[in-house]
């Protein structure tokens, strides 16, 4: 059986839908409102293409794990989950323990979907509930209640083999005794994995522009560090450690799909917008696919595939992916592996400074990790490893 905390050799499939029903002021991924007229299934029918595609560029892989990603794939019909789902398969090949995770909304209208996605084959859901508070629901833009979210969570425990949620934290006005109280809660009602992601302001998102005009107010530095330090602390004591900087779980129970980003392994993004990771006649090779979503089935129609960007991947750049997302992980990186894909190895006098002011150390199988202390300024960490 491979194993999903180390292989780097796994291949996974992401999936994006792009629809949303509203768009959270806090968002900046690919997400689209679409109102009017929607031929779904013609529009399943370009993810389908988009598949045969990609199986065509790097045949013969066993998927290790497919994650229907957005947007809201839960606004999707149950039928076009259960037909991308025979598409890899029959493209690819699913291997006997592959994770099939898709992210849901708790509003009632898409738990009614459940037991359907659960016959199409999904064994995961990941559920986006960002808080167990009605006032900060309201302020994330979020259209389900807070009892919605409670039944959707009991709903996906009896459900779905595995389940988990997400919630953001260090929100504005918001106290370290308040997300403790929240935080404690949500441990009670958690399975197995909690992804916890504290508030950031990006650009282009309804957020940034109050931020911008002084109308939002956000934790400064010092108390978001100590958001995140409560959290690590409360999250360890009730048996769920990070595995990454943001992703709680049992040991085991970590995000196999997710780790195959972090491990720096081969994935197939498909969807609008979608990323991916593919070695072609031994060159990794980065793909993103055209954002908007009409544009993309238009582009797919005229060449099976939605890609505007298809481009080898230097070496230096290689490297540099690799620490930026392997040093997210509580297990680290490789230096040997850093050094096969970079070309060099890392730095010693950049090792030894940062080592010098505990930001990272080396673990006992050589692998080089950030410290708790380092967490806080992990992109500055990166960016010292990377020079």
């Amino acid at each position: 059986m491979a194993d999903f905390a180390t292989d780097p050799e796994l291949f996974g499939v992401y999936v994006h839908w792009p629809f949303c029903a509203a768009k959270c002021p806090y968002c900046d991924f690919n997400s689209h409102v679409h109102r009017g007229p929607f031929d779904e299934v013609a529009y399943v029918d370009r993810y389908i293409k988009e598949i045969e595609h990609q199986a065509q560029l790097v045949p013969d892989q066993v998927v290790s794990s497919i994650f229907f990603g957005g947007g809201t794939p839960s606004l999707m019909d149950p039928r076009s989950v259960e037909r991308i789902i025979s598409a890899i398969n029959q493209n690819w090949r699913l291997a006997n323990n592959v994770e099939i995770t898709l992210e849901a909304n708790p509003t009632s209208v898409e738990q009614d979907k459940f037991q359907n996605y659960r016959l199409a084959g999904v064994n995961r859901v990941s559920l986006g509930v960002q808080s167990l508070r009605a006032e900060p629901l309201a302020a994330l833009g979020r259209m389900h209640s807070v009892d919605e979210a409670k039944k959707a969570l009991d709903l996906a425990r009896t459900t779905f083999d595995r389940f988990s949620y997400d919630l953001i934290y260090a929100r504005p006005h918001q106290t370290l005794k308040e997300w403790e109280e929240e935080l404690l809660e949500a441990l009670s009602i958690a399975d197995r994995h909690i992804s916890l992601y504290q508030l950031t302001i990006e650009e282009g998102t309804r957020y940034f522009d109050l931020f911008q005009a002084g109308k939002l107010q956000m934790p400064d530095s010092d108390l978001g560090a100590h958001f995140y330090e409560l959290t690590q602390e409360i999250c360890e004591d009730h048996g769920l450690p990070a595995y990454e900087i943001s992703n709680h779980a049992q040991p085991g129970e970590e995000s196999r799909h997710n780790l195959i980003y972090w491990h720096y392994g081969q994935y197939a993004g498909i969807g609008p917008g979608a990323h991916g990771r593919l070695v072609v006649a031994n060159k990794r090779i980065a793909t993103s696919t055209e954002r908007m979503p009409f544009k993309w089935a238009e582009r797919v129609d005229e060449n099976d595939i939605g890609f505007v960007e298809y481009d080898a991947l230097s070496r230096s750049e290689q490297g540099d992916e690799y620490l930026l997302m392997g040093l997210r992980l509580k297990t680290g990186i490789d230096p040997l592996r850093f050094q096969k894909l970079a070309g060099h190895p890392l730095k010693s006098e950049q090792i030894e400074h940062l080592m010098g002011i505990g930001f990272i150390e080396y673990l006992d199988n050589g692998n080089l990790r950030v410290t708790d202390k380092g967490f806080p300024v992990l992109d500055a960490v990166v960016a010292d490893l990377a020079a």
